[in-house]
């Protein structure tokens, strides 16, 4: 119900806008007044339209200088009376389209291109010329261009470009080429189009509804290798191809491509190549050349060495870049056993194509090749030599031999040498003419079982021509080595072990030989004490048993054993080795406990590398040792004066203390001569003049019955020291306080220095010194003052 009621409403309002359009639309109206029930009422009246106009026809490309006629506009309100006027608005109105106001006539100012537009829709009214008011609705109309034929067909493309296969089959379909024309189709045949062909002739066609171009000639007329490229001119007329129409036209390039049509030949039936006997395995001899006048993948070929007398010794493949075929050497040439070869070498396609070629088609040719004869170094009969030589073989010993010969037809004498390089320690010689091979020194199996040398071989006549050849000499065996323990062994026996028990387990017995097994026994180094015998070992392992009960560490805590190991080779060797046995307190289990030490110390001993410690220690202290005293000996001396703080108390050290007169054993008149101060006597001083002779001191005061046992050398000495610094030049200022530090505990005079003397600041009686001569009175003077004379 709802539906209805929608559609109901819909039709109503589409009718009352139809009704309100012609309504407004409606202008030749004239208004009745009508009298009804008293009252006037206006009724519209519509008038019959006069005009109605759907389209108008214009041909284009009007060439008059006129304006061009389209038609008239008229209305029936329009009584001639010059009230009605025509307007034109629309597509073009007032500048290519113009109307007459007063007449209707419609006219185009320019000439008009059907292919630019092909119609113009326009609208047109008649109003009161007075007042402007419509006299009637405006009316809508097209003005459609009339075409005449003035466009040539254009292709889509200037130059085609396009590809058939050679030996095609008659109407191969090539390529398809298509025009358009910008005339009206549906007005007359302006668009109506015909291809045809121009040139090409008359290997190609085309179809003159579709533009198709075909092959037109057989596959035997369409052969690439006599032409390949085709230029086709075709042609596209309207007017369906009648006399008047017009023609456009197009090129299209036609390739042929390559098809595999022609098998390959040789370019000569008969090569010749020419190659040294030394060329190596894979050194070229020559090319040969096959022709094929396919191109790229259908070019491709292959060339293999059908017969001949050298098919073991030559090979040839195929260069992918120029297909040419490369013939090699596969093996060592010799010109003096063959001077040349004669082969067969066949060529044919890879990729044969049946359709046009048989699969078996081929060409061949002969190559010949001379071996040339090169000056060849001499040749040895193997690639190596393996010999043998037992390690014990005296010198001179021939080991074996090598053989080398000249492989050309002289027959050139062959020198023969060792090169030293592998033979540095010189152990082995070789004999210059005959290769044979002998020892020049001893050998030892033992420290070297191989020995890898080379043999050269020279022409006599041609030094430059050489060839080596390696020799592996293997050293062979002797039995001249004893078989020894792997390492020392420290074992004990417990107190509590029972006889027959298992004291020691040797393995890994040393021996420098493989073909016999060693055997042990005991060498009763204590027959008294033995503990055990040494059962024989099976492989290389033998143990130790007690042979009584009731061992004591307090009665003996050390057994020596020597055990003896021999080989069972010819000739046998042995060796004996002692071996150590410490009695030990054990637990019931037999660990032990407690051992003596020293047993443990003297079975231990220091290792090499302990010694080598040691001794390095040594060294080094004695080198410290000796550069200590370099620098001591280097040391500078110290000088004369020590300070020169005071002039008047400089001292002179001598860096000897004695033991005074009672000390002989320690005194050394030696060590109191200072070289510094040993000048000639003759010589003065430079800072005074001595107004007195020099005299020797009277004896002490202090003297005691001790003074007759003085030592007159001491005072000699001292006597002399004294008259030395009167008269040297260099000595110290008059003043100056010599000390000679030769006092020690059991002098009577005991220390002269002030400075060293352990007594009281006291008084003391210096008056004795003045009976010592005048420089002693002036040491009275300075030390027998009063304190007063000190306080200046």
């Amino acid at each position: 119900m709802r539906t209805w009621t929608v559609c109901f409403l819909w039709v109503w309002a589409a009718q009352s806008v139809d009704a309100m359009a012609f309504l407004k639309g409606t202008v030749g109206l004239e208004k009745a007044r009508v009298t009804q029930e008293g009252r006037d009422v206006e009724t519209p009246r519509r008038f019959k339209r006069g005009w109605m106009w759907k389209q108008f026809f214009l041909q284009e490309e009007y060439t008059g200088t006129d304006n061009q006629y389209i038609g008239k506009l008229h209305s029936d309100l329009d009584r001639g009376d010059g009230t009605v006027m025509y307007v034109l608005t629309g597509e073009g109105a007032g500048t290519i389209f113009v109307i007459d106001a007063n007449s209707g006539d419609l006219h185009a100012t320019r000439s008009l291109d059907r292919e630019e537009k092909p119609y113009y829709s326009l609208r047109a009214q008649a109003v009161n010329k007075k007042n402007g008011i419509p006299l009637e609705p405006e009316t809508e109309f097209i003005v459609k261009l009339h075409d005449i034929n003035d466009n040539e067909p254009k292709f889509e493309k200037e130059v085609y470009t396009a590809n058939v296969p050679e030996r095609s089959h008659v109407g191969t379909s090539v390529i398809q080429v298509t025009a358009h024309d910008a005339d009206d189709e549906m007005f007359g045949l302006s668009a109506k189009l015909v291809y045809s062909i121009s040139q090409g002739h008359p290997y190609f066609s085309v179809e003159s509804n579709t533009g198709i171009i075909r092959t037109a000639l057989g596959p035997s007329d369409m052969d690439r290798e006599q032409r390949e490229h085709y230029q086709v001119v075709i042609e596209a007329k309207d007017m369906g191809g009648q006399r008047g129409g017009l023609t456009g036209s197009t090129t299209v390039n036609i390739t042929l491509t390559d098809v595999n049509d022609n098998p390959p030949q040789f370019s000569q039936s008969i090569y010749q190549f020419s190659i040294p006997e030394l060329a190596k395995a894979g050194e070229v001899v020559g090319r040969v050349r096959a022709v094929d006048a396919d191109i790229g993948r259908n070019a491709e070929m292959v060339f293999t060495l059908t017969s001949g007398d050298g098919l073991d010794v030559f090979d040839v493949t195929t260069d992918r870049n120029t297909q040419e075929g490369i013939l090699t050497v596969k093996k060592p040439l010799d010109y003096e056993k063959k001077k040349s070869y004669t082969l067969q070498i066949q060529v044919r396609n890879t990729h044969p194509d049946p359709r046009f070629v048989s699969v078996d088609s081929k060409d061949s040719a002969t190559v010949r090749v001379n071996v040339e004869d090169v000056d060849e170094p001499p040749r040895f009969e193997r690639s190596s030599y393996i010999l043998e030589v037992k390690e014990d073989a005296a010198v001179g010993t021939a080991i074996g031999s090598v053989s080398a010969v000249d492989p050309d037809a002289r027959r050139s004498p062959v020198k023969y040498t060792i090169d030293r390089h592998t033979d540095v320690d010189r152990i082995f010689n070789v004999h210059a003419g005959n290769g044979s091979i002998f020892l020049q020194k001893p050998l030892d199996r033992e420290n070297l079982a191989w020995h890898n040398i080379s043999v050269i071989a020279a022409e006599f006549n041609d030094p430059q021509q050489t060839s080596r050849v390696p020799v592996y000499i293997r050293v062979l065996d002797v039995n001249d080595n004893a078989p020894t323990l792997a390492y020392l062994y420290d074992t004990f026996v417990c107190e509590n072990y029972k006889s027959g028990q298992v004291k020691a387990y040797f393995n890994g017995l040393q021996h420098f030989f493989s073909q016999a097994t060693s055997f042990c026994h005991v060498t009763p180094a204590e027959s008294a004490v033995e503990p055990g015998a040494l059962l024989s070992p099976t492989d290389n392992t033998a143990s130790i048993f007690t042979r009584r009960t009731g061992f004591r560490r307090s009665q003996k805590s050390t057994y020596l054993v020597s055990v003896v190991i021999s080989d069972r080779d010819i000739p046998m060797q042995s060796s004996t080795s002692t071996l150590t046995i410490r009695v030990c307190t054990c637990t019931r289990d037999g660990t032990m406990e407690l051992c003596n030490a020293e047993a443990l110390s003297g079975s231990a001993g220091l290792s090499t590398g302990a010694l080598v410690a040691i001794l390095l220690c040594v060294l080094i202290l004695l080198l410290i040792v000796v550069l200590f005293a370099a620098l001591k000996r280097q040391k500078k001396k110290e000088p004369l004066i020590i300070s020169k703080e005071d002039v008047r108390d400089n001292v002179v050290s001598y860096n000897d203390e004695g033991g005074g007169e009672e000390d002989t054993q320690a005194f050394d008149i030696g060590a109191l001569r200072h070289p510094e101060a040993m000048e000639e006597s003759n010589k003065l001083r430079r800072d005074i003049l001595p107004s007195e002779p020099l005299y020797p001191p009277p004896p002490l005061r202090r003297a005691t019955a001790a003074s007759a046992r003085d030592n007159a050398d001491v005072r000699d000495f001292i006597n002399q020291r004294v008259q030395e610094h009167d008269g040297s030049p260099t000595a110290p200022p008059y003043d100056s306080l010599a000390t000679y530090a030769y006092e020690g505990n059991g002098s009577v005079a005991e220390s002269l220095s002030s400075l060293g003397s352990a007594s009281s600041e006291g008084a003391q009686d210096y008056n004795y010194l003045s009976e010592w001569g005048p420089r002693f009175r002036k040491l009275a003077d300075m030390y027998g003052g009063e304190e007063s004379d000190w306080d200046c």
